[in-house]
């Protein structure tokens, strides 16, 4: 369900990146009567390494030319140092203490949907509108809701669980309503030149030697190999350092072994990968912290949802109980073989979103 501007021509901020989904996003608004303006942020990168893929020249270039084209305002703000501060630095620590973290979790709550919309705000804008997959339902009682994007491939949800009933009012998502392939249909038909540009991939800030290469330069202190173990500690073998490994990884471990040997747990203080068979791999149960609700008030008590624990998981059936301090305990009907620290853990009612928070440590 969209919502359709007032006859007074409401203003929007576009967060723009010079991909397929911004630009659709700002060509629907202008299509709709809103007043548009597109606005691109130029993030932290390695200094002398590639640029950040959210803004490179060409990238640039490319939201330049398609707001020439729709006939709207753009803008480019500096955000690097935000950047670095609350997204890389801490994405750094995370893998140094033993944790997988997704950085896009913080990014939407700290960079889009704080600064980033207090920037449009003071533009004047009442919104801010971005190509994320998701939709923004009011229900009868007034509140603002969290629905998952149609296009069930392309939901991104998951990454927006910490918006809130301060946020909601003031955010679009015009591509919730559509899948993928409408969404590249619709740009050739606005005669966008970004219909066929392919979707980026992993963490823009990231070069071509991916996280492993990054934390071997910016930390090299948590690539420091070590032993693997088993659960008696039983040395095994050696591992090339902690972030090169996830829970529930088979592959790449370099042991031979009887049966297959999977990782159970990454142990920072001894720089151990634990490692076991699939019989001693998963849990039927987490912590989480950090926890925020999209209604903004905690659930009752144990709770029927269904739960995601990574991006890309499917969602599984829990049992959810609020704990104090924003933390939460989920108990799932069958164990899970890669509950992982520092992910996101986020809960959904069918395809509203509930909330979520940050998986703790065993």
């Amino acid at each position: 369900m969209s919502r359709t501007p007032p006859s007074d021509r409401p203003r929007v901020v576009v967060a723009m990146s010079g991909g397929v989904d911004s630009s659709v996003t700002a060509a629907l608004l202008v299509e709709r009567g809103y007043e548009v303006i597109g606005l691109m942020l130029r993030l932290w990168a390695e200094p002398g390494g590639e640029c950040n893929r959210c803004c490179t020249p060409d990238a640039m270039a490319d939201a330049r030319a398609i707001a020439g084209m729709l006939d709207i305002p753009f803008y480019v703000r500096d955000y690097k140092t935000l950047f670095k501060t609350v997204i890389v630095d801490p994405f750094i620590e995370a893998y140094a203490q033993g944790l997988t973290p997704n950085p896009c979790l913080t990014c939407n709550r700290v960079i889009r949907f704080d600064r980033l919309l207090k920037e449009a705000l003071s533009l004047g804008a009442q919104y801010l509108a971005t190509g994320h997959y998701a939709r923004v339902r009011q229900n009868e009682a007034g509140e603002y809701e969290l629905w998952r994007g149609v296009d069930a491939s392309k939901d991104q949800s998951y990454v927006l669980h910490t918006l809130t009933q301060q946020t909601l009012p003031h955010v679009l998502f015009p591509l919730g309503d559509y899948t993928k392939d409408d969404v590249r249909r619709m740009a050739e038909h606005y005669n966008l030149p970004v219909f066929n540009k392919p979707d980026s991939q992993d963490l823009c800030f990231l070069g071509a030697d991916g996280y492993r290469g990054f934390l071997a330069r910016h930390a090299p202190q948590t690539m420091i190999p070590g032993d693997i173990v088993n659960t008696r500690g039983e040395v095994l073998g050696r591992h090339r350092g902690l972030p090169a490994y996830t829970i529930g990884q088979r592959k790449g471990l370099g042991i031979a072994h009887p049966e297959p040997l999977y990782v159970l747990q990454l142990d920072p203080a001894r720089n151990r990968v634990v490692v076991g068979t699939r019989d001693e791999l998963g849990r039927d149960e987490l912590t989480a912290h950090s926890v925020t609700y999209v209604a903004g008030r905690p659930l009752p008590g144990p709770t029927r949802v269904q739960a995601k624990i990574r991006y890309k998981a499917r969602p599984v059936p829990a049992t959810v109980t609020p704990l104090p301090d924003n933390r939460l305990h989920a108990r799932f009907d069958a164990p899970l073989p890669d509950i992982t620290p520092g992910q996101g853990f986020v809960m959904y009612d069918g395809d509203r979103v509930l909330g979520g928070g940050i998986i703790e440590r065993p």
